[in-house]
C-alpha cells in the first residue's frame, strides 16, 4: 500500500497483548504523517476498512495501528507523561484536573496509565469532539 502511495520503506510488525503495531520506516515520513498526523489517521482508517472488508467477522476484535517512523509511539508517550503530570497535580492540590478533548484512543491511554494510582480516579465526560478525561482525587 505504501508503494501505491509513491513512497518507499519497510514495515515491521510489533505484537502487544491487545494490539498489533505496523511500524513503517521511511524517508517519506512527513508526506505519510501529514500535519498533526492527519494523513496517518486517514491511513489508519483506510487500513481498518480494508481489514473489515477482508475479515468481517473478526473486525471488531482486531486492534491495530499503523505507525510511521514511531510518530504514534512518541505521541503515546507524550500522552502518558501528561497523564502522570496531571495525576501529580491532582495529588498535590487535592483538586480535579480536566484534560483537553481527546480521541477515544487517547482517553483509553489516560485511563490505563492512571490505573497504577490507587488514590486517583479517572472519568470521561462530555460529548463528541469535546469528550475529555477528568482526573479526581479519592
Amino acid at each position: 500500500m505504501i508503494d501505491r502511495m509513491g513512497c518507499s520503506g519497510s514495515v515491521d510488525l510489533i505484537e502487544y497483548p491487545e494490539n498489533l503495531f505496523f511500524t513503517v520506516h521511511t524517508r517519506d515520513g512527513g508526506i505519510l504523517i501529514g500535519e498533526d498526523g492527519e494523513r496517518l489517521k486517514a491511513l489508519n482508517h483506510v487500513v481498518r476498512k480494508m481489514v473489515e472488508r477482508e475479515f468481517p467477522s473478526d473486525a471488531d476484535d482486531l486492534r491495530f495501528f499503523v505507525d510511521i517512523n514511531d510518530y504514534q509511539k512518541q505521541k503515546i508517550e507524550e500522552i502518558k507523561d501528561l497523564a502522570r503530570l496531571s495525576a501529580q497535580r491532582v495529588r498535590y492540590f487535592k483538586k480535579e484536573v480536566e484534560m483537553r478533548p481527546m480521541t477515544a484512543y487517547e482517553r483509553r491511554i489516560i485511563h490505563a496509565t492512571l490505573t497504577e494510582y490507587p488514590d486517583i480516579v479517572t472519568q470521561s465526560t462530555g460529548e463528541g469532539m469535546e469528550r475529555r478525561v477528568v482526573i479526581k482525587p479519592l
